[in-house]
């Protein structure tokens, strides 16, 4: 089985330096999964994407979730909790190393897990975390304060609260976390359909470089930080583009699920230098988003404006 698992990642890394290992002991962050909240393919969906995606596994893509790992001290961090993390829990083998603990139980699987937010792509993974299966103990869970009173007040969240197999750390917008030296994450408050919880975006600083993790956002103009200064003051930027343009869905409202279209974005970083729109890496991608599809026109279009479609298994030096 991870043979398999493996061979199906390795596939689907369009990216050259996708799926390699570091060569340095910088901390660096891996993509272990681009795809909105959904995946591709997307439950029940028999459109031209789904129905190619099961049928060529490197078309496949799991839901978004990055890994952060310093390689000189093995510890590494989870951010999201999909429902792909038992997947993606096998794709972190190799990078860093699941920490021991004192009273002989199983190691805890990351150092922490990092949230931007309560939809069931970003958090719902967190169960797999529970007595029923990995039993986790004490692992630092990483989200707003509105996060955090979520998953302790409702269940199957608050019984992993409970029980200690979670500790929800909440953090405050413009206040760094202190990870190790020269390696910090920062939250950033966002628009976003926000239910149940607030939403994040976070900024990994590493000892060279920085990156932003924006995997949500309702519209760029409803952002009270103009997303083209954040994006001159990173080195990376993951960002929304749930959808390539706004007909996407025929038959539905899609102002009831606002999101950057990838065609406004482009629009919008169109004056930036090309170094600065280089940075720019789409994930987050809905399955009917043509964007997702290697070789599509609308890939064609991201790449000619300067940007880059993220892939599976890419790996950016920090």
């Amino acid at each position: 089985m991870r043979a398999l698992l493996l061979t199906l990642f390795a596939t689907s890394c369009a990216d050259p330096e996708a799926g390699k290992q570091p060569i340095q002991a910088s901390p660096y962050v891996l993509a272990l999964g681009t795809a909105q909240d959904g995946g591709l393919p997307q439950l029940g969906c028999e459109r031209p994407c789904c129905e190619a995606a099961r049928r060529d596994p490197s078309l496949r893509r799991l839901r978004t979730c990055l890994l952060l790992v310093e390689p000189s001290s093995g510890h590494r961090w989870l951010f999201e909790a999909t429902p792909d993390i038992p997947l993606q829990l096998e794709l972190s083998r190799g990078h860093g190393a699941p920490r021991s603990r004192s009273d002989g139980g199983r190691p805890a699987p990351f150092d922490g897990v990092f949230i931007t937010h309560a939809h069931f792509g970003h958090y719902t993974g967190l169960a797999h975390f529970g007595r029923e299966a990995y039993g986790a103990n004490d692992l630092p869970v990483y989200c707003s304060e509105r996060m955090a009173n979520f998953l302790t007040a409702n269940g199957p969240w608050s019984q992993l609260v409970d029980m200690d197999q979670i500790e929800c750390r909440p953090v405050q917008p413009g206040a760094p976390v202190e990870l190790r030296p020269n390696l910090s994450v920062e939250a950033i408050l966002v628009p976003h359909r926000d239910e149940f919880s607030d939403t994040f975006a976070w900024i990994i600083r590493g000892p060279e470089r920085s990156l932003l993790f924006l995997p949500d956002i309702d519209k760029w103009e409803r952002f009270d930080t103009d997303i083209n200064e954040l994006l001159q003051e990173v080195d990376y930027a993951l960002i929304d583009a749930t959808f390539y343009g706004p007909d996407e869905l025929p038959g539905r409202d899609m102002s009831e699920i606002p999101h950057p279209f990838i065609v406004e974005s482009i629009e919008r970083f169109r004056e930036l230098p090309a170094e600065v729109r280089d940075r720019v890496h789409f994930l987050h991608l809905n399955h009917s988003n043509p964007a997702a599809t290697p070789g599509s026109q609308a890939a064609a279009h991201v790449r000619t404006a300067g940007h880059n479609v993220c892939a599976e298994g890419a790996l950016f030096q920090l």
